[in-house]
């Protein structure tokens, strides 16, 4: 469309519009349409209600338009009223469903992940061995109104007035808050809210699974002076060049320790580590579950992080065997080469999955995992891995659609989906942790 059209468009945020919802979508919001006919996406609402959406982002003639649900006139048997006081329209943009009841979280999600499959794969559930159901993670089934607090990295925005806050959704802005409800316990033990942090962008808390390291990483805004961090108990401290990115260590541990599937792994700062305590035992058991590794198998952990599943590989194919891990993040390969130094037969190499594979000369292997980044492994990759021979994939996915793309690759070139099971790991937002086991078609 050309720049003057573009101008000409009449902006519709701010308006307000009666309507009858409709089904949830992919991003934690759900469909309505305008009198005019206009597509809507409106957050704070479910299924089934009547509500009034007041238009957040949005011109007259755009495809669709951003709302929230202002007022709800007829509500659903799934809303409650939200625990957390920072929730709600133009208020913090972090959970997309504490208006819900836990099933009906659950339920919305699976949903989700049944349209996706279906719309971008063409795949049913009974196709890809799903039963159409999300599961809680273990200690999170909880009576409604009660949230959670699952969440053991939290990266708070400071406004201008140094206060610790949580962004609005798809804005800048910050929601100050006194203490965010899905915080992990040992998160909350830091303080970070109930203190001021002048000259920083950001600061994110970590708290370590099983091992009680806590850690703090401090972004300052440009030529900003780092503060003096005293909390109540020992936390190492990193800084985030806003320059480069590069992070420093400005006193304790450039690392923490976190403890699952029976290894200590040190996760470098920012490095990849699931974010709930119980996700990495469950992914590591539900993997191995469905790949039932064999002494001397020959395995693959694709975007391998700190190595998690090689090292679980690694325990399981014994001296006979051999695991080969790839990763993108240098810090993360150094964890990894690290934490696996217990296991002779696994290596770990530096850069992306599709450069370094085809350089390996690798032409077959017994098994496969491949935990990609949100955006997933694509077809290239998708479609190389096929001709590797592997008796089963294992694909851990935190995107539906972005799984579902994927699925697609691999049906289409020879394998076909066996499981798939799927997991709430991210309670009160719109996030599902699913994994895939595959194998050749017979």
């Amino acid at each position: 469309m050309p720049a003057e059209a573009a101008e000409e468009k009449t902006s519709l945020v701010g308006e307000e519009y009666e309507v009858e919802v409709g089904p949830v979508a992919h991003g934690g919001h759900c469909v309505a349409r305008s009198a005019q006919g206009q597509v809507l996406f409106v957050r704070h609402t479910l299924p089934g209600e009547r509500v009034v959406a007041r238009v957040t982002e949005g011109a007259a003639g755009d495809r669709f338009l951003r709302a929230d649900a202002v007022r709800v006139l007829d509500p659903a048997k799934d809303r409650i009223e939200a625990p957390c006081p920072y929730a709600g329209p133009g208020r913090c943009g972090g959970c997309d469903w504490q208006h819900v009841k836990p099933g009906g979280q659950r339920r919305l999600k699976a949903d989700v992940i049944a349209e996706q499959l279906r719309r971008l794969a063409g795949l049913a559930p009974e196709d890809v061995g799903w039963d159409g159901t999300v599961a809680p993670a273990p200690g999170d089934k909880l009576p409604a109104g009660e949230v959670p607090a699952w969440r053991t990295r939290v990266q708070y925005a400071v406004d201008a007035s140094g206060h610790a806050g949580l962004r609005r959704h798809r804005s800048h802005e910050v929601e100050p808050v006194e203490r965010c409800l899905i915080a992990a316990e040992g998160v909350t033990e830091l303080g970070v809210e109930a203190r001021d942090w002048p000259d920083m962008e950001t600061v994110e808390a970590i708290a370590a699974s099983g091992s009680g390291d806590r850690q703090v990483v401090l972004t300052p805004r440009p030529g900003g002076r780092l503060p003096l961090v005293s909390l109540d108990r020992p936390v190492s401290v990193l800084r985030v060049d806003e320059r480069d990115g590069a992070v420093h260590r400005v006193h304790g541990r450039p690392f923490v320790r976190e403890r699952a599937a029976e290894h200590t792994w040190r996760v470098g700062a920012s490095g990849f580590w699931q974010v709930h305590p119980r996700a990495a035992d469950l992914l590591v058991e539900v993997v191995m579950q469905g790949l039932l590794p064999r002494k001397g198998d020959t395995a693959l952990d694709l975007y391998c992080g700190v190595g998690l599943f090689a090292g679980a590989l690694a325990d399981r194919v014994g001296e006979r065997g051999a695991v080969l891990g790839i990763e993108s993040s240098k810090r993360a390969v150094e964890d990894a080469r690290h934490n696996l130094a217990f296991a002779d037969r696994v290596r770990v190499e530096h850069g992306k999955v599709d450069q370094v594979l085809p350089r390996t000369g690798i032409t077959e292997a017994d098994l496969i995992v491949l935990d990609p980044p949100r955006t997933g492994a694509g077809r290239a990759t998708a479609t190389r891995l096929t001709t590797l021979g592997a008796r089963r994939i294992a694909y851990v996915a935190c995107d539906p659609a972005a799984l579902a793309r994927d699925l697609s690759h691999f049906h289409t070139n020879g394998y076909r989906t066996r499981t798939l099971r799927a997991f709430d790991l991210f309670p009160v937002t719109h996030h599902v942790e699913c994994v895939a086991i595959l194998e050749p078609v017979k």
